[in-house]
């Protein structure tokens, strides 16, 4: 499976970015849960359905990824936070949703 990470308007890939600012035990854990994600091992990691088409995942305790499967070949990664509450914050809620729509948009999908 092709994992696609958000770019920012001006070419900054977000996803990336956050990941590199864990710690390593933190980083070592998320490309073990993108390698198993490509791979299709969706059983060797914790993921659950946040919203309709949008699921999230969770990595190293607190970490989060959120995520659509837009064909069998796609995966595309929306947001990652770390998970403050026992739900998800509105910041992180909207940023995920705008997100959402415009990959719809982009490529003639409802996701949401």
């Amino acid at each position: 499976m092709n994992i696609h990470t958000y770019q920012s308007s001006s070419g900054r890939d977000l996803i990336r970015e956050y990941i590199d600012s864990l710690t390593e035990k933190e980083q070592v854990d998320a490309f073990s849960v993108l390698r198993c994600m490509e791979r299709g091992e969706f059983e060797k990691i914790q993921f659950k359905q946040w919203q309709k088409r949008i699921y999230e995942v969770y990595f190293f305790k607190y970490n989060r990824l959120f995520y659509v499967i837009a064909d069998k070949q796609n995966l595309y990664l929306l947001h990652a936070c770390r998970k403050q509450k026992n739900r998800t914050e509105k910041k992180d809620k909207k940023i995920v949703i705008k997100r959402t729509k415009e990959l719809g948009k982009q490529l003639g999908k409802n996701f949401i």
